[in-house]
């Protein structure tokens, strides 16, 4: 057998490479897609309405419902990560084992979040400076949209159960189809009956339960598929102990994405302050910076997964070729986003609202939205690399060093050089020097460290 390394072009001239890589990616490229177009319905149709305000409330609302559940998002990375090796290793008691805590912790997390959401409320309103406008409907959405938090947070461990199994067309119908009935509903709830704010809401709650039907019908599929399986398998695994190693992985994922949203919460909040027409132009640029990372997300969870497998089977030529090929695709798909911004920016920005105001505020900032896709690909495709490797402390520190050594200094001395009508350049250079550095501390821990099954 042949073991010497292939080179970079060796690999991309793969034929037989880049179809298993498209055949992972690519389904969960198209339904990620479908995540950041529902927020841009969502500004698209609220940015319609008469003022600023409305789109504002639905900015802030919406960030702090974002911002737990990416703060829960440890459900899915560490379940993907786990499931993925115990996949490569053919353990499938510890992929029922995985199935069942990861759904209980999820049940608890949301059960304890719908019990404290009149104090999250406050607390997250309490940091923001927005108007009382803004903040009138804020907690008219926040207070429709929470009650779908238990059926998300499922959704992320059966999401994360499939992707682990190499499972993405499953996870691709259980996106798509719920982000089509939210907008779809958002276009019924808003324009159609003229719900407003709460229509919004309320769309986005019955897309959390069409997905957690969708989700729950797939994994019961994968479930049947073992020769034998029967439900009765999985209730063994209804305790409360034995939860060490996947508690400790959610911690540190946890520790990262608590950092992780505090600086966008922080980008949304402080530009609260700004006026309601740069949180509004805010909204509708960071809506298509989650285009970016859903897309290149798609491309990391093609390394979650081969990583993982490759992990899981101690097979280390597998791994790095994983790696090269999924960063040469990511590099390529940020490029082509560079462009797309830079030649139809100001047309996307015009599609997005109608208020004359917003639209200047956004073309105004555009410019670092167009160079972000270069900044932050390999952030995301390292994340994947880790996630796979289920090295969470790793991720962890990057994300820590990122956040307090890059964004907040960043803005900090920013804002103190800057004029105040240009506050919101500091948070856009901010968000840029915090993506530069997660991409530098993962890539070259990636690159210089030993850890990689000696790669």
């Amino acid at each position: 057998m042949n073991t010497a390394k292939s080179t970079w072009l060796d690999l991309m001239l793969n034929s037989a490479k880049n179809r298993q890589l498209l055949a992972l990616a690519l389904p969960m490229i198209l339904s990620n897609i479908t995540i950041p177009l529902l927020g841009l319905v969502d500004t698209a149709v609220i940015g319609h309405l008469s003022d600023a305000y409305y789109l504002g409330g639905v900015a802030v609302g919406s960030t702090i419902i974002t911002l737990i559940i990416w703060l829960l998002g440890f459900l899915r990375m560490a379940t993907t990560g786990l499931v993925a090796q115990a996949f490569g290793a053919n353990d499938l008691h510890a992929q029922h084992k995985l199935l069942v805590q990861g759904a209980m912790l999820a049940m608890l997390l949301g059960a304890g979040v719908i019990a404290l959401q009149v104090p999250i409320l406050n607390l997250a309103l309490g940091l923001s400076e927005a108007s009382s406008e803004v903040e009138r409907y804020c907690r008219e959405y926040f207070q429709v949209r929470i009650w779908s938090t238990p059926f998300a947070l499922l959704n992320l461990v059966m999401l994360g159960w499939l992707l682990g199994r190499q499972q993405p067309k499953a996870a691709m119908w259980q996106l798509i189809l719920a982000n089509l009935a939210n907008i779809v509903l958002d276009v019924v709830f808003v324009l159609g009956l003229g719900w407003g704010v709460k229509g919004a809401a309320l769309a986005s709650v019955f897309a959390d339960i069409t997905a957690f039907s969708v989700a729950l019908t797939m994994v019961l599929q994968q479930l049947k598929r073992a020769s034998g399986f029967q439900l009765s398998e999985l209730f063994p695994h209804v305790t409360l102990t034995g939860y060490g190693k996947l508690l400790r992985l959610n911690t540190d994922i946890f520790v990262r994405s608590l950092c992780l949203q505090a600086a966008f919460a922080f980008m949304t909040f402080h530009g609260a302050g700004l006026g309601d027409n740069t949180v509004a132009a805010n909204a509708v640029l960071l809506n298509l910076l989650l285009l970016i990372s859903y897309a290149l997300d798609g491309i990391a969870y093609y390394a979650e997964a081969e990583v993982g497998r490759a992990y899981g089977q101690k097979q280390a030529r597998q791994l790095r070729e994983a790696v090269i090929l999924a960063w040469s695709w990511s590099a390529l798909t940020a490029l082509g986003f560079c462009v797309i911004f830079s030649l139809f920016g100001n047309n996307i920005i015009a599609l997005l609202t109608s208020i004359n105001e917003v639209r200047a505020t956004a073309q105004t900032y555009l410019i670092w939205l167009i160079f972000m896709p270069l900044w932050s690909f390999s952030s995301y495709l390292f994340d994947g690399v880790y996630i796979g490797a289920a090295k969470g402390k790793v991720m962890r520190n990057s994300m820590i060093l990122a956040t307090f050594g890059a964004f907040f200094p960043t803005w900090y001395v920013l804002q103190q050089l800057l004029l105040p009508e240009q506050g919101n350049h500091a948070l856009w250079a901010a968000m840029s020097a915090f993506m530069i550095a997660r991409s530098l501390t993962l890539a070259g821990h990636y690159y210089f460290s030993n850890t990689f099954l000696n790669k």
